[in-house]
């Protein structure tokens, strides 16, 4: 439940900055691509971490190692084959997008890294 409600928020925050939602939650056999976006240039494959804080917790990105950086290449892949009708852009980037909530549920803040990987 938490990771969905990151997903969305992370979705708003893509609109916010100018993007068009493609499709959310891309099912492959290596995973599920989070969310595929458009700005009218760039097409935009997002993998969105989130998490709670606590004593001992880690940036929601620490769990973006290489493997998972190339699990996400593959199902972009797969989505690029299987979406023909996918917008054309100028730019494929892979973004991750960091969701913190504090242990109580209230957000902490939404961090973006473009082309993190």
């Amino acid at each position: 439940m938490l990771g969905r409600l990151g997903e969305q928020l992370a979705a708003e925050h893509l609109i916010r900055r100018g993007f068009r939602i493609i499709e959310r939650n891309y099912r492959t056999r290596w995973g599920e691509l989070d969310i595929v976006a458009f700005d009218g240039r760039t097409l935009a494959f997002c993998e969105v971490k989130t998490r709670r804080l606590q004593d001992n917790s880690q940036s929601p990105f620490a769990a973006l190692r290489p493997r998972k950086q190339a699990q996400v290449r593959k199902m972009a892949g797969a989505w690029l084959i299987e979406r023909t009708k996918h917008p054309r852009a100028d730019v494929l980037r892979f973004d991750a997008i960091g969701v913190t909530y504090d242990p109580c549920g209230r957000l902490v803040g939404i961090e973006h890294l473009e082309g993190a990987f």
